[in-house]
């Protein structure tokens, strides 16, 4: 069985909450089925520059907030590259 190859891993779509730094992104490997990703979790360092990507961890009442209110939008995103099943 082959590795991963990351030239095959591509980002199709992608949401960032500025407030928490959590992102989603819908992501396709090769010729398969767009996913949705949760996480990386990026913060700000006190300059204002992005701090090293960390895993999303659990999500806190903002996180969800955020998630609740953009998941139509990431639905219909997905469902696009997705097709009818």
């Amino acid at each position: 069985m082959a590795g991963y190859d990351p030239e095959q891993d591509k980002k199709k779509a992608e949401w960032k909450n500025e407030e928490t730094g959590l992102v989603i992104s819908i992501m396709q490997y090769g010729q398969g089925e767009p996913k949705l990703q949760i996480g990386p979790r990026i913060l700000k360092k006190k300059d204002g520059s992005d701090r090293a990507p960390m895993k999303a961890g659990r999500l806190s009442v903002e996180d969800v907030m955020w998630l609740y209110d953009i998941i139509d939008e990431v639905k219909d995103e997905l469902s696009g590259m997705v097709g009818p099943e």
